[in-house]
């Protein structure tokens, strides 16, 4: 069987590495290979504005992917959104991300909330033709997932959040050979928001930390070899810094590290027998096992440990609490995947909803977003509510 435009295997291929824009092939080039890879995908466009940014920047609807303890720090009872994001925009125009969150306040104060989401990453359709290159049907290979979380305010200044999440991920094509994976996982996340005295202003921190896709391994060959999901730790800090009644600066910062075992790089003069042994032994690591050998298993030792970490740096900039604008700087070292980009958004919010937008522009060799307009779309249940009446 083969493809009209392409074939399946690069699909798939295309699916698992599509986050490694800009590769490198150096000696020392080391990436995590991690399967669906669609889940670190930034979904929001105000996030995405600031060089995707979000565990512990200011609360709001967008919450769910980057920290769902934030929301019971949220003022409104609640509200949803739906965001967009176009993928390889420059080379093909049915490959994309649409993501829908929303979340709701309960309970005496609100101190409790439910949130959830929906995230559908579509690799556009595909045909599929048989060995005389006769039309056989068209497939649709994407990547699903939906998660719940409930979250709830333990203090005056600090929440949890549990999330579980169910994962997808089908490129199949007909026959055995490929198959659909399906997979579990949970988040575990906290956020913590007080008050500090600048001179004399009264800055906002906000502290934030969410170990995300904490689970099973998923199979796209019916159980034969199996991959690691993007285990990911994320920690982050937010200082917001009120200029006056209307004019406010926030500043961000995150970093990420993938609790993923390290693949081991092939030695010189290896066998094939020493190569099949290296390839089970990384295969058979556990997905508990893997995130505690994360922190310590890079062939390269502390420096290579270091370099697997990621950071971003995002300012953003409020008037009225209406109108906002947004910068930041996305950082991974060359030897892990190279994506390095400078973030812009804008933001207008009325008292029903909001819009949000970013764009991104490289700075390394090539990425899957660079120059592509993202859009995010938010409802407030409470300003809704107050239109109707």
């Amino acid at each position: 069987m083969q493809s009209k435009s392409s074939s399946f295997t690069t699909v798939c291929l295309l699916s698992i590495f599509i986050l490694f824009g800009g590769m490198s092939f150096a000696q020392q080039y080391n990436p995590i290979p991690v399967a669906v890879p669609s889940l670190q995908i930034a979904p929001d466009a105000r996030g995405g504005g600031m060089g995707d940014i979000g565990v512990a920047s200011m609360p709001d609807l967008y919450s769910q992917y980057w920290n769902a303890a934030k929301y019971p720090f949220v003022t409104s009872n609640g509200g949803f959104s739906i965001s967009y994001t176009p993928w390889l925009s420059k080379l093909v125009s049915d490959i994309d991300l649409v993501y829908v969150s929303g979340f709701w306040k309960f309970g005496n104060e609100n101190l409790n909330a439910l949130s959830a989401s929906l995230r559908y990453f579509s690799l556009g359709n595909v045909d599929i033709f048989d060995q005389n290159t006769d039309y056989m049907m068209a497939v649709s290979p994407h990547e699903f997932a939906f998660d719940v979380a409930y979250s709830r305010k333990l203090s005056e200044t600090f929440s949890g959040a549990v999330t579980l999440r169910y994962i997808r991920a089908d490129y199949s094509t007909g026959s055995d050979e490929i198959t659909p994976g399906n997979a579990f996982s949970a988040d575990v996340s906290g956020y913590n928001e007080s008050y500090l005295n600048l001179g004399r202003s009264e800055a906002l921190l906000g502290l934030g930390f969410n170990i995300s896709n904490i689970g099973t391994k998923i199979s796209y060959d019916g159980g034969n070899t199996s991959m690691f999901l993007p285990t990911n730790l994320r920690m982050g800090a937010s200082l917001g810094l009120p200029v006056d009644d209307k004019n406010t600066f926030s500043f961000s910062f995150d970093v990420n590290k993938l609790l993923v075992p390290t693949p081991q790089l092939p030695v010189e003069g290896e066998t094939e027998e020493e190569r099949a042994k290296r390839i089970k032994k990384y295969s058979d690591i556990s997905p508990i096992g893997g995130i505690f050998s994360s922190f310590g298993d890079a062939p390269g030792g502390f420096k290579e440990e270091m370099q697997e970490v990621t950071w971003s740096l995002g300012v953003e900039y409020f008037y009225n609490n209406r109108f906002s604008l947004r910068t930041g700087y996305y950082h991974e070292n060359e030897y892990k995947g190279n994506r390095r980009y400078i973030a812009f958004g804008a933001g207008f919010k009325m008292s029903a909803f909001q819009i949000d937008a970013a764009y991104l522009v490289s700075m390394a060799q090539s990425n899957p977003l660079d120059q592509t307009l993202r859009l995010s779309l938010g409802f407030d249940i409470d300003g809704i509510r107050q239109l109707l009446r």
